[in-house]
């Protein structure tokens, strides 16, 4: 059976996994292959501003515009993801509308095509066969992503919000308690 590839994807954690880095995130999934995988966490506002340089992005910086936790890994690198108007665009893809943005750009420029930019502290990353192994253990649900993720102004609700679009018993998971055994 080939791997589940999640490019373009989002990971949704189940409730078993507790991990302080994953605990109920919506991952974007940026890349995967065989060598491994690497995508940003959605539902993770920092306290912390946008460092002062990225002033110049203005209006195109989506509510809240803060720095959010793209994950545990180079937590010092920036990552910033775009929405693209036009799905046809020349930029960096992702997968359909979302585009990779390069910072030092101009943004009149690179603003043109774009809907809005979100930036995130380190990235969530899987080396060969990892995140296949944590996928078969259930670590993690794979779902397609709506337009509407990437930027969403209320990331502390995301997490229930995509597990109750979905269908079936997957749906039902937004519903666990936060402390499992409350139950």
């Amino acid at each position: 059976m080939a791997p589940t590839r999640t490019a373009g994807r989002l990971l949704v954690a189940t409730p078993p996994l507790v991990d302080a880095n994953f605990d109920r995130s919506v991952v974007l999934m940026v890349d995967h292959d065989e060598e491994g995988a690497v995508g940003v966490v959605l539902n993770r506002p920092g306290a912390q501003s946008l460092p002062e340089p990225l002033d110049r992005w203005g209006d195109l910086l989506s509510p809240p515009t803060v720095l959010f936790h793209g994950g545990p890994v180079s937590p010092e690198a920036l990552l910033a993801l775009g929405s693209a108007r036009n799905r046809d665009s020349e930029t960096a893809l992702i997968a359909g509308h979302i585009r990779s943005v390069d910072l030092s750009a101009d943004p009149v420029l690179a603003g043109a095509d774009l809907n809005g930019v979100r930036v995130f502290s380190g990235y969530s990353g899987w080396g060969a066969g990892q995140l296949e192994g944590e996928l078969a253990a259930g670590a993690w649900i794979v779902v397609d992503a709506v337009d509407g993720d990437l930027l969403d102004d209320d990331p502390d609700t995301l997490w229930r919000r995509v597990l109750r679009r979905q269908t079936g018993r997957v749906s039902w998971l937004a519903d666990v308690p936060d402390d499992l055994s409350a139950n």
